[in-house]
């Protein structure tokens, strides 16, 4: 039987007149890598501040391991761990005391044995004695996981956690992600304005732009569809327009300038439409084929 970590329903939150979430409902099931997908402005800290109570909702509901928020607040936020925007230290102590003086700081007992652990866990062992001003930002990413893993919570929260990191950087997170989610057994929730990111690593999504949710559900049916964007480069996009609705009864966008023609089809045909423009005499210069989430991702970013 599916558990629901979270539940967050008709989500509303506005700022001096200004409605920063309009309608957003998701949930999160147990051991979920979740992907909190839109573009920047859609809405999705301002959701997770919400949901983590730092900051009151105006209206909606809030669920976290079946309980309210709100009647229940210490007993929840004791189950999570989060990371919202940057994650910050004291620039002169090392990784290893900053741990040590964090968690004194919230009550928490950690033996030293078990901080040397979670720095170790995420990669940061030889590092645990040198100071926080002299990490990498990706360094600093890692510290403020490492933290948000002191009391061994079984939700965890990242807020775009890959911003700003170089290629290696963004690589390390996402293994580190894996491994909380596969070797933890943690429930995830990650923030992104990246398809790609949450492609790669999560296993459901909710789509969330200008306050609203638009799509939710499991990461391989909604970008695993058979049903493809497809445009074709080729030197004839009117004649290549007649030949798909008389051999195929396809209707196409064309633009005679660029000579290009895109249509939806499913994947199993593209091969059939090649073949045919070939057959009658076309040349194909380029043949480019996006996912019709994929498609929607980039117009609804477009719309802004």
């Amino acid at each position: 039987m599916i558990q629901e970590v979270v539940a967050v329903r008709n989500l509303k939150k506005s700022f001096k007149g200004f409605q920063a979430v309009k309608d957003v409902s998701f949930a999160v099931h147990r051991n979920d890598v979740f992907g909190f997908l839109g573009p920047n402005g859609a809405g999705k800290s301002t959701s997770l501040r919400c949901m983590l109570s730092l900051i009151k909702e105006d209206s909606g509901e809030i669920s976290l391991f079946g309980k309210s928020m709100q009647s229940s607040r210490r007993e929840v936020l004791s189950k999570i761990g989060s990371i919202i925007e940057k994650p910050d230290f004291y620039k002169y102590l090392s990784a290893y005391k900053n741990l040590e003086l964090l968690a004194r700081i919230s009550g928490t007992s950690v033996s030293k044995s078990a901080i040397n652990d979670i720095l170790e866990f995420v990669g940061l062992e030889g590092r645990e004695n040198h100071r926080f001003r002299t990490f990498s930002h990706g360094m600093k990413q890692r510290l403020g996981i490492a933290q948000a893993l002191m009391h061994n919570p079984e939700l965890i929260v990242l807020d775009e956690p890959t911003t700003g990191l170089d290629p290696q950087g963004i690589v390390d997170i996402r293994n580190l992600i894996l491994k909380l989610s596969q070797e933890q057994g943690k429930t995830v929730i990650l923030s992104s304005h990246q398809l790609s990111e949450i492609e790669m690593i999560a296993n459901r999504m909710v789509i969330i732009n200008k306050g609203k949710t638009l799509i939710e559900g499991s990461v391989n049916e909604l970008l695993n569809t058979s049903q493809m964007v497809v445009r074709f480069q080729l030197d004839d996009a009117h004649r290549a327009m007649k030949l798909l609705q008389s051999d195929f009864q396809i209707q196409a966008k064309s633009s005679e300038l660029k000579q290009e023609l895109e249509l939806e089809i499913d994947k199993m045909r593209i091969a059939d439409v090649a073949e045919c423009f070939v057959k009658n005499g076309l040349r194909i210069y380029s043949i480019e084929q996006k996912r019709k989430l994929e498609d929607y991702f980039i117009k609804i970013t477009q719309d802004l």
